[in-house]
């Protein structure tokens, strides 16, 4: 037999055990196949002296052979060009399938087109017109009236008589803000009105006795109810006024694609029921906030405090994937994309956030059950390993010799490997790129922070509220009036300045009090004080307006100078 016959019979013999399946499947059998032990000595290639098959076995219609060698069935062809792609289970069993990388995006998905316009929001853009109007808009008279409320209500328990006015407290935040633009927080607040080393602008705006005093009685809760609402709320001291912030600022902007989810310690040692300690923070010590803000901008966008465990959490859902979609609610569903750290990463955030039109780029911890055991071990140095599982791709990045970096995207179909030396995915440049958002807005808080020493923490909460105030008004002021170059010192600085203004204006005597020289020059004359319900005699330049006594700043029951006798 020659070497063309032997190859015809391998055909054949597939061809019949083919046909003998078929015959099987339906309970029968065709005659002349139950012999097919020729079918080893032709498939094994022995010599021509083996026997040749019996020829009432052979098909009527054999398939022609092929120019240059035999007939292949159509599936054996498929099988050879398209094998069956290998896949990897993690310990749940999710299924993950091993791709390769290749360059090109693509077409980009739904989720990954935002479909909002970007920026401060109409609302913003109608009211601002300078620094002051910037800074009202996130912090607003509803909550300055809240504070002045509850500060008045905590003197009057003592003092009936005494008072603050919404002026006199946007003096009092002034002073606070150019302390933090000169750095202040670890100077003596005192040293500020000193005659050789203070600040002009304080003594000019408030007296130290004065802001010693709003300092003391600043509160921002009724005690009287406080003791009802703690039974629900640990931070009900503060919880109006937080929340007014967060609200006002939801309403101001709209941030771009990339929303940066992660905590920010604020540093305090004052005695507070839920204070961390975190090891890996600069001042290891304070209160921690759940924030997410855009990295474009570095806008603070939502934020709520850390509590301790949450009764409101559903027990099947994790504390970072809870935390993400309490505070990305106001932006999912316009096609942003959320960047989170391996403390917030998980499938099922992912998944949930997909059915929201929304993506997910996050470093992911490599003992999650979901996850397959292969991204545990060790691979050549800048090598990478991308994985797939439904619309979930998975990259290990092998960024030394004995540790790897794992990251997850809903956002990448394709993972590109850059031609630097290090061969970086395109996952790990873009997670680079967009984890920044809420890390940046903490050190820009740290720089020019108000903070001051303090043994209540919600006059700590209140100092955070101002600092992020001051990036967010300064980012809208940017964007509202065109001014992108204006440092965020010199607008702290100048937003001190419009914050008094209408302060100033109202200590300012009226003409009626400023008698003539006879050479017509204007001139004050200090008087003694005709009241005397509140001092020994003070020196004064101020009049009751209404019986026209001379009264000193103890005795003022009101900022336009009424005396206690006509009130």
């Amino acid at each position: 037999m020659d070497k063309r016959k032997r190859l015809m019979n391998v055909q054949e013999a597939l061809e019949l055990l083919n046909r003998l399946s078929e015959a099987e499947s339906d309970g029968g059998e065709v005659s002349g196949l139950s012999d097919v032990s020729w079918v080893c000595s032709a498939s094994d290639g022995s010599s021509d002296s083996d026997p040749e098959p019996p020829r009432n076995v052979r098909p009527s219609h054999p398939d022609p052979p092929l120019a240059d060698g035999p007939t292949v069935p159509a599936h054996a062809e498929v099988c050879a060009t398209e094998p069956s792609p290998a896949q990897e289970i993690g310990k749940d069993g999710t299924v993950w399938t091993v791709m390769e990388p290749c360059g090109g995006a693509g077409r980009r998905q739904i989720q990954n087109i935002l479909t909002e316009s970007a920026g401060p929001t109409p609302h913003a853009r109608h009211n601002i017109t300078d620094k002051l109007t910037a800074f009202m808009c996130l912090c607003d008279n509803v909550m300055l009236e809240e504070i002045r409320d509850c500060t008045i209500a905590e003197v009057r328990r003592d003092r009936a008589t005494w008072d603050v006015s919404i002026m006199e407290l946007k003096a009092f935040i002034a002073l606070l803000y150019v302390r933090g633009a000169y750095c202040g927080k670890n100077i003596e607040m005192e040293s500020f009105w000193s005659e050789q080393w203070g600040n002009a602008f304080f003594n000019a705006t408030l007296s130290r006795n004065r802001f010693r005093e709003i300092m003391r009685y600043l509160r921002f809760d009724k005690k009287e109810t406080r003791r009802c609402r703690l039974t629900t709320d640990k931070f009900t001291h503060v919880r109006k006024v937080w929340d007014r912030f967060v609200e006002n600022s939801i309403a101001s902007y709209r941030p771009l694609s990339d929303i940066t989810v992660d905590e920010q310690l604020f540093p305090t040692k004052s005695r507070c029921p839920f204070t961390q300690y975190m090891p890996n923070k600069p001042d290891k010590f304070g209160i921690k906030f759940w924030l997410a803000a855009d990295v474009d901008s570095k806008y603070m966008l939502n934020g709520f405090p850390y509590l301790g465990k949450d009764a409101s959490r559903p027990a099947t859902q994790r504390l970072g994937e809870n935390v993400v979609l309490r505070l990305v609610e106001p932006f999912v569903g316009k096609g942003r994309n959320i960047t989170t750290d391996n403390f917030f990463t998980s499938l099922p955030l992912a998944k949930a956030l997909l059915a929201k039109n929304t993506s997910l780029v996050g470093t992911i911890k490599r003992n999650k059950r979901e996850l397959p055991p292969s991204v545990q071990g060790r691979s050549e140095l800048f090598s990478t390993k991308v994985l797939k599982s439904d619309k979930m791709v998975l990259s290990v990045y092998q960024c030394k010799p004995r540790r790897n970096v794992t990251i997850l995207s809903t956002q990448h179909q394709h993972v590109a490997i850059s031609t630097e030396k290090k061969k970086k995915p395109e996952t790990v440049e873009y997670y680079n790129h967009s984890k920044v958002g809420v890390d940046v807005l903490d050190q820009m808080a740290r720089q020019y922070s108000v903070k001051g020493g303090t043994r209540r923490w919600p006059v700590a909460v209140f100092y955070n509220v101002l600092d992020l105030a001051a990036i967010n008004a300064w980012v809208l002021y940017r964007s509202c009036m065109s001014q992108e170059n204006i440092p965020r010192r010199d607008f702290m600085l100048q937003l001190a300045h419009e914050l008094r203004a209408e302060w100033m204006a109202s200590k300012a005597p009226p003409l009626a009090d400023l008698p003539f020289s006879s050479a017509g020059a204007e001139e004050r004359r200090r008087m003694t004080c005709m009241v005397k319900a509140h001092c020994m005699q003070n020196k004064t330049f101020c009049k009751c307006v209404k019986c026209g006594d001379a009264v000193c700043g103890k005795c003022t029951a009101k900022v336009l100078s009424v005396c206690n006798n006509c009130v």
